[in-house]
C-alpha cells in the first residue's frame, strides 16, 4: 500500500531534520555565523567558520537516533557544545542540545526530569560565572547568562507540559480501562446471578410438579389396572400439568417485564403443600407456629425448604410418616422436617443431583441463616434457621 507524503515525513522525521541541522550549519559557515560565544573561546585569535563543522555535524547525527536513547544522546550533545562553546563557537550544537533535552525531558520519568532540571540549573551558573570571569563588563557575563537560560528554561518548561500531557492521557486512559473491565464483570456477574435466580425459581416452580407427573404414572404402572384408577391417575398428572404450565406462564410473563417479583408465597400455602404431599400418599403433620410480620423473603424461603423437603420425601419415600413444624424464637425462623419409613418407587427411581438443597442453601446463606440435611433414625432430616431480620 502506498504511503502519503505527509506519512512518509512523518516516519522519517529525524532524518530529515538531522539534514536540516546540517544544512543550517553549512550555511552558517558560508555566512560566516560563527564565533557567538568568543568571550569563552580558548583561542587566542578567530578560527576558519568550517571547523565549527568538526562539532556541528557529529551533533546532527545524534538527532537520527533521539527517539532511542534522548537522555544519553543529550550528554554527548552537551559534550560536543562545551567543546565548541571553549573553540568556534557555532549554532548548530546549541540548537541540537535543545532538540535533544526536550526529547529527553518528554520521555523522562517525573524524577528524572527533576534531575534534568537541577543539571540545567547547574550549566546556566556555571556557563554564567565563566562569562564573568572572562569578561571585564559584568553585564555580558549576566547577559550570557540569562539567554542560556531562557533558551534552556522555555525548552525545559514546555516538554514538561508535554510530559504531563501525556502522563495524564495515559492515566485517563488506564482508568477508562479499568472502568471499562469493572462493568465487564459487573454484567457478568449480572448475568450469573440472573441465571441463578432463574434456576432457583425454575427448579422451584416446576420441579416439584414434573416429578409429580413421573410419579403418578408410575403409580399407575405399578397397580393393577382399573378404569377408576386409571382415571384418578390421570386427573392427578393433568392437575401437575397444569400447575406446572401455569408456573412457567408466570415465570415467562415475569422474565419478560421484568419489574416483578417470582413465585411469592400465598397465604396458607403450606397446608397447601401438605394437601399435596398427602394427595401424593405421605402421611404428614403440620405444626405452623410462625406469627405474622415474617419479612417476606424468609416467608418465602420457609416455603420453599418445605416444599423441596415434601418433594423428595414423595421421590424418595413414597407412603413416608412426615412431621414439618415451624417456629419462631430468639429472633430466628425455625424450619425442621422430619421423615420416617417409606420406600422407593417400584419402577426406575427418579434421579437427583443434589440441586434443590444446593439451592436452598444457597438462599438461605443470602438471607443469613443455615440449611442441614441428612438421615436420622429411620428416615431423613431437613433443618434450616433463618433471621427474622433480612440483611441489607
Amino acid at each position: 500500500m502506498p504511503t502519503s507524503p505527509a506519512g512518509w515525513v512523518r516516519a522519517h522525521r529525524s532524518l530529515l531534520e538531522a539534514f536540516a541541522y546540517a544544512a543550517l550549519a553549512v550555511l552558517a559557515c558560508v555566512l560566516g555565523l560563527v564565533g557567538l560565544w568568543s568571550l569563552l573561546s580558548v583561542f587566542p585569535a578567530p578560527v576558519s567558520p568550517w571547523w565549527s563543522l568538526a562539532t556541528g555535524l557529529p551533533a546532527c547525527a545524534l538527532v537520527v537516533f533521539r527517539r532511542k536513547a534522548p537522555l544519553p544522546l543529550l550528554g554527548v550533545a552537551l559534550a560536543l557544545f562545551v567543546v565548541d562553546l571553549l573553540t568556534v563557537g557555532g549554532v548548530v550544537t546549541l540548537i541540537v542540545v535543545l532538540d535533544l533535552l526536550y526529547a529527553a525531558t518528554v520521555a523522562a520519568s517525573a524524577p528524572t526530569r527533576r534531575r534534568i532540571l537541577i543539571g540545567i540549573a547547574v550549566a546556566v551558573v556555571a556557563t554564567t560565572v565563566a562569562a564573568l570571569l572572562r569578561s571585564d563588563d559584568p553585564r555580558v557575563g549576566i547577559l550570557i547568562g540569562l539567554q542560556l537560560g531562557a533558551l534552556a528554561g522555555m525548552d525545559y518548561w514546555y516538554a514538561t507540559a508535554v510530559a504531563q500531557a501525556n502522563e495524564l492521557v495515559t492515566l485517563h486512559r488506564a482508568r477508562a480501562e479499568d472502568a471499562e473491565r469493572r462493568s465487564a464483570l459487573e454484567r457478568a456477574e449480572a448475568v450469573r446471578s440472573d441465571r441463578e435466580q432463574m434456576a432457583r425459581e425454575l427448579h422451584d416452580l416446576v420441579a416439584g410438579d414434573v416429578s409429580a407427573i413421573a410419579i403418578r404414572a408410575e403409580a399407575a404402572l405399578s397397580i393393577d389396572n382399573t378404569p377408576e384408577a386409571d382415571r384418578a391417575a390421570l386427573r392427578a398428572v393433568r392437575e401437575s400439568s397444569l400447575q406446572a404450565h401455569q408456573a412457567l406462564r408466570s415465570m415467562i410473563a415475569v422474565l419478560r417485564a421484568g419489574d416483578a417479583e417470582v413465585a411469592a408465597r400465598r397465604d396458607g400455602s403450606l397446608p397447601e403443600l401438605v394437601a399435596d404431599a398427602q394427595r401424593h400418599g405421605l402421611t404428614v403433620t403440620l405444626d405452623d407456629a410462625l406469627p405474622d410480620g415474617i419479612p417476606l423473603p424468609v416467608d418465602q424461603a420457609v416455603t420453599r425448604i418445605v416444599q423441596e423437603a415434601l418433594t423428595n420425601c414423595v421421590r424418595h419415600a413414597a407412603g413416608a410418616r412426615v412431621d414439618v413444624r415451624v417456629d419462631a424464637d430468639g429472633g430466628e425462623v425455625r424450619v425442621r422436617v422430619d421423615s420416617s419409613g417409606g420406600s422407593p418407587g417400584t419402577i426406575a427411581p427418579l434421579r437427583g443431583n443434589g440441586w434443590g438443597l444446593d439451592l436452598l442453601r444457597e438462599r438461605a446463606r443470602a438471607l443469613g441463616g443455615t440449611v442441614d440435611a441428612g438421615p436420622a433414625d429411620d428416615g431423613w432430616s431437613v433443618r434450616a434457621r433463618l433471621p427474622v431480620e433480612v440483611p441489607v
